[in-house]
């Protein structure tokens, strides 16, 4: 029963935030902010709400290894995984746009977060270090949007628009039910994801660090992986790659900065030794592709998928 629950949390999770994106987006477009904007930020926040959702239940409930393993599981899972599947069906070019900056930023994200982790937790000062850290990236690219909209540069930013969130011709009473189903569902989701996910920890003695490292991380995953396979497919390999730094970002500044805000969010020990390590290795591993272009083939998305396997594998045995 505890699995079943685990799958119907995160499928009203996996929805709810789909509908979450949506109403916001045509809601802001519709009072008229602009779309480069609301993609920067309300589709950034909104795709991520699951995970935020997941990380202050769980940490409120006293399982904040759920929290931190959901992010560093999914940071992990989102550079393996989310590029490792689409580039095994169809090589992603990354030549064609510069995400050097942003690159940048989400290593020296991952660095001080490890950095914090070191402290033994996230309370509010660590939090507060996070956030802002997040408002700096975020007024960077809303600095860039609005350059962008005045035609003196063309910075590359996160396409999301373009995989159809945003419908011209929807009614008011469509967004605002999107909106409804998405503040009342990710809510009901995580609780049912993290109760359950939580007895099944308890029931087959694995902590609840692995079970936020794998089962929720991967789900939580699976928008990030739908959008990367979705943009290979129409030959736009820097949402892809956009999608997955971006959302690695917001995954480390904000949903932790915000936890910790609410409630300290403490470190496992075994995060230490193992899996923050690992998750920074997957992020400078993208260098070659990010800063010299390199084409991310099949045979790169086979060693990425494989290595992602073998990083499970040794998180459960």
């Amino acid at each position: 029963m505890e699995w079943l629950l685990c799958g119907i949390g995160l499928v009203i999770l996996l929805g709810a935030g789909d509908c979450l994106v949506k109403g916001a987006v045509n809601l802001s477009l519709r009072i008229g902010v602009p779309a480069l904007i609301v993609s920067l930020t309300i589709v950034a926040f909104g795709t991520s709400a699951p995970e935020l959702l997941i990380a202050i239940n769980s940490t409120i409930s006293g399982s904040s290894g759920i929290a931190i393993g959901n992010v560093v599981g999914s940071n992990t899972a989102n550079v393996l995984l989310v590029l490792g599947i689409p580039a095994l069906l169809k090589s992603l070019d990354t030549a064609n746009c510069d995400t050097q900056p942003t690159y940048y930023y989400m290593v020296v994200a991952s660095i001080v977060f490890i950095a914090l982790a070191f402290t033994g937790g996230f309370g509010i000062w660590q939090g507060a270090i996070l956030l802002l850290m997040l408002a700096v990236f975020l007024l960077k690219n809303l600095k860039d949007a609005n350059v962008h909209r005045n035609g003196d540069a063309e910075p590359c930013v996160p396409k999301r628009l373009d995989l159809g969130a945003v419908d011209a011709s929807i009614p008011g009473w469509r967004i605002a039910l999107f909106l409804i189903l998405g503040l009342v569902g990710l809510p009901l989701g995580a609780d049912i994801l993290v109760d359950s996910a939580s007895i099944i920890a308890r029931s087959f003695a694995i902590s609840e660090a692995v079970i936020g490292l794998t089962l929720i991380a991967i789900g939580t995953s699976l928008p990030e992986l739908s959008t990367a396979i979705v943009s290979v497919f129409r030959n736009q390999a820097d949402v892809a790659l956009g999608n997955v730094i971006g959302s690695n970002i917001f995954n480390l500044l904000g949903i932790i900065g915000v936890t910790a805000m609410i409630d300290y969010v403490a470190v496992d020990p075994s995060f230490l030794k193992f899996d923050l390590w690992v998750m920074l290795a997957a992020s400078t591993f993208l260098a070659p592709f990010v800063l010299l272009g390199w084409r991310i083939t099949r045979i790169w998305g086979f060693a990425l998928t494989t290595g992602y396997l073998i990083y499970v594998y040794f998180v459960l045995v």
